[in-house]
């Protein structure tokens, strides 16, 4: 499996934000909706950090900067 980037530097910056917000936000949920917020939450800094997003990879595309 090809992990090369496909998620572009802008819009990594603004998945980590997001799943920082949604972190936050979990702890205001309560029961499932807590569970379902705190792993989009996750998903979001996992792919804002790593610059890869399996979604992207299986759609064959990119926002990375060529």
């Amino acid at each position: 499996m090809n992990f090369k980037a496909n998620v572009g530097e802008k819009e990594s910056l603004t998945r980590l934000i997001a799943g920082a917000v949604l972190l936050a936000l979990s702890f205001l949920a309560g029961g499932v909706l807590q569970w379902l917020v705190l792993i989009a939450g996750m998903v979001l800094i996992g792919t804002g950090i790593f610059r890869w997003c399996p979604v992207y990879h299986a759609m064959k595309e990119s926002t990375a900067e060529k």
